[in-house]
């Protein structure tokens, strides 16, 4: 080996870059710019979208960026002022997201961005169910476009992308949502942005941190069994306690429609999920979709992007990135997004199509590695039991011994009227003798018992580490170290009384949680209950010395002011207003454990 090739292994790997560098020679020509073209939808409503296309003769594939953000905050006039910022600059905002338009010009594409009605510049009236499918048509028709059309743009863009695929438009070639919204509801899903049925204020968040026109008013009437869902919601000491939240409430839907309507009836629907299993049968246009690791926190577009390659029988890749979030302007992964467009509609033999069909970025490692499927086959899907004195052993419980006599632990948790403080009990293996490798999603199969009957259940699986450190009777050495480092790498949720399990859909790594308000179910207080918590999906390479670690406890509280966060993208829970005594049992009757996705070294 040369010392060149040495030199080029020991570069650094970027979370955001999947290996390849792909890339065309870019042209030196121009750019012809068409602002606020109004066009025709079936209906007679024009929606308002912005052209950016080569300045040079001849027909060119488009890329159509779609979504409910205005299409005045994106492009490249935005990014000539706003240059892109990183996820911890205070002037990262979630919502520009439409792609790089001077890099997608200047490889031959015509990038066209718009809204659908009611938003922006669009006109309003009707129903958008059909605006993707016609604005695509339309852009087919155009004497500057070849008739191939692809999509770009992640987020509000990729959940949009997602619901024209279900339509299946001719002209549609290939599409790269990244970050979608849940695939159970054709733009999110109640079940994939509130795994467990835990609220949470990430919507409200994103409300708040942008602009919605709207006109307020004395509040009216409601139809009367919506009115009776207000009414409930308003009677809610949950709600009660975060005074922006029941502001939303009193407003009886004027103010940020969404999230009223997630409080008045915060359940899953039965047949929108059997709707949205039969639509994700339809899709066949190609589709490249992913998150990364970083969208835990808010978990909609983590679990979407798993649920769309799961389901959909087209031409398909996954792809999951690191753990800090995508700079904004977006403008990352253009390489691997012009590799995909240009296969589909250039017709040009990038090769991606003979990559393993999943890629993802492992932690600790810091590196990319790809797979055949998702969870990847090769899983090794391994116990770790929770014991006394915070420990967590692989080693089971031996029946009939004095394994079947263990007490429980406990935490008591008051609510944020009372305290910013958050208890929990933590469990963590010894020091790992080698590294362990875990890709995929996670479950605590918890037994347990409240004082009250509702709780919250939150689950974080953490790496701790390196520890040199050993435990004995002698002084200094009988408490682990106070200053080990910790890395949080994803969390899991858990409405106790949505503990209900459907176990037709349900899988041993992935509980299926009904989430319905028929099949909800209060505890019965001081009973021991069992419980299946599904931990969003991760990759992390555990290193020789660091300790697999897991923190449950029933609350989390807000970082900024007002009940809010000091980051729009990570929300804090909607959490009990009561005090609330836990108690978590492990023997060898109820063997709470952690089953981790083990993966095989080398």
């Amino acid at each position: 080996m040369t010392e060149n090739s040495r030199s080029v292994t020991a570069l650094p790997a970027a979370s955001d870059s999947p290996p390849g560098n792909y890339d065309r020679t870019p042209s030196d020509h121009g750019m012809i710019v068409e602002k606020d073209v109004a066009v025709p939808m079936r209906d007679g409503v024009n929606l308002s979208v912005d052209i950016y296309r080569p300045d040079t003769a001849g027909k060119f594939p488009a890329l159509l960026a779609f979504s409910i953000y205005n299409k005045d905050l994106q492009g490249p006039d935005v990014a000539k002022t706003l240059p892109p910022q990183p996820a911890w600059s205070s002037l990262w905002a979630g919502l520009l997201e439409a792609g790089d338009t001077k890099f997608f010009v200047s490889r031959g594409y015509s990038h066209i961005i718009g809204s659908p009605r009611g938003v922006a510049k669009s006109d309003g009236g009707g129903s958008r169910q059909w605006d993707s499918y016609d604005l695509i048509e339309w852009i087919a028709a155009q004497p500057w476009c070849d008739g191939n059309v692809g999509m770009v743009g992640i987020s509000g863009f990729g959940a949009e992308q997602f619901h024209v695929a279900r339509q299946n438009p001719p002209h549609l070639k290939a599409i790269f949502p990244l970050d979608p919204r849940g695939a159970y509801g054709t733009l999110g899903s109640f079940r994939e942005e509130y795994p467990g049925g835990v609220l949470h204020l990430f919507r409200y968040l994103i409300m708040h941190f942008a602009a919605m026109h709207q006109t307020k008013g004395k509040p009216g009437t409601l139809p009367p069994e919506r009115e009776a869902l207000w009414q409930e919601a308003m009677n809610n000491p949950d709600y009660r306690m975060y005074p922006h939240l029941f502001n939303v409430l009193t407003q009886k839907g004027q103010h940020m429609p969404p999230y009223f309507e997630l409080l008045i009836d915060p359940y899953d629907k039965e047949a929108a999920v059997r709707d949205a299993e039969q639509s994700l049968e339809r899709i066949k246009v190609p589709t490249y979709t992913g998150s990364g690791w970083y969208a835990y926190t808010y978990k909609t577009h983590l679990n979407g992007a798993q649920n769309y390659f799961e389901k959909i029988a087209a031409p398909k890749k996954l792809m999951f990135l690191g753990p800090a979030h995508l700079e904004r302007p977006f403008h990352s992964l253009h390489g691997e997004i012009l590799r995909w467009h240009d296969h589909w509609l250039k017709n040009i033999d990038t090769g991606i199509m003979n990559d393993p069909p999943v890629r993802y970025w492992v932690m600790g490692a810091n590196e990319w590695r790809s797979g055949a499927d998702w969870p990847l086959p090769e899983t090794q899907w391994t116990k770790f039991y929770l014991n006394s004195w915070e420990r967590l052993q692989a080693t089971p419980f031996t029946p009939s011994s004095v394994d079947d006599e263990l007490p429980a632990d406990a935490f008591a948790q008051m609510p944020p009227t009372q305290t910013n403080a958050v208890q929990a009990l933590r469990y963590m293996t010894d020091p790992l003798p080698e590294d362990l490798l875990i890709a995929g999603p996670s479950v605590l199969n918890l037994f347990a018992a409240i004082d009250q009957d509702d709780t919250n259940w939150i689950v974080s699986l953490k790496d701790v580490g390196p520890d040199g450190s050993v435990r004995t009777v002698r002084e200094g050495e009988r408490d682990l170290p106070r200053d080990l480092h910790e890395r949080e790498l994803t969390r899991g949720w858990l409405k106790a009384s949505h503990r209900a399990v459907d176990p037709a859909r349900s899988k041993p790594w992935r509980p299926w949680h009904p989430l319905t308000r028929q099949a909800q179910k209060k505890v019965v207080p001081g009973e021991v209950t069992e419980y299946a918590i599904e931990i969003l999906a991760t990759a992390n390479l555990f290193r020789r010395g660091h300790r697999i670690c897991i923190d449950i406890a029933s609350a989390d509280m807000p970082t900024g002011v007002g009940g809010a966060t000091n980051a729009e993208y990570v929300p804090n829970h909607i959490v009990s207003s009561k005090t609330t005594l836990h108690k978590i049992y492990h023997d060898g009757k109820r063997p709470s454990h952690l089953l981790l996705p083990v993966i095989p070294q080398g």
